[in-house]
């Protein structure tokens, strides 16, 4: 559910394969508020796959050309395009169907959008809840 730059640009730095969490810098957020993802059982492996390709790098997913630089944040739309969805879906789609399928489970909104990690256009809602629901989106992100 992580914006293609967000993903792009993970550093090993930001992963906690031990909590199994991933915190994206407040930096690298559209929100520029620190932001932290509960890793599922399948990211840990997609993690641990990558481990021995790119762990001596700074970036999970170095790029092919530069290993020194992340890859590209236009590397989801290429590979959705390559498997025949040009036109049909693209990066920001995935995130609507990850919200949509979530709501549709009824899964608590506030829960999805801190997944989301949307930039809140209720200023007093932004301002003062901080709330990160680890543990409901644990369990939804498992779900």
């Amino acid at each position: 559910m992580a914006r293609p730059s967000e993903t792009a640009g993970t550093a090993w730095a930001e992963v906690d394969l031990e909590k199994r969490l991933w915190t994206i810098p407040a930096s690298r957020m559209k929100k520029t508020r620190e932001h932290t993802v509960p890793l599922t059982d399948q990211m840990i492996e997609i993690l641990t796959a990558m481990e021995p390709i790119s762990c001596r790098y700074d970036y999970v997913f170095p790029s092919d050309r530069k290993p020194l630089e992340s890859t590209n944040a236009k590397t989801v739309n290429m590979a959705l395009k390559r498997m025949g969805y040009a036109g049909q879906l693209a990066s920001p789609g995935l995130r609507a169907l990850a919200s949509t399928s979530l709501n549709e489970k009824d899964f608590e909104p506030d829960i999805i959008d801190t997944a989301l990690a949307p930039v809140d256009r209720n200023s007093v809602r932004a301002a003062y809840n901080r709330a990160d629901y680890i543990d409901w989106r644990r369990s939804m992100m498992d779900w």
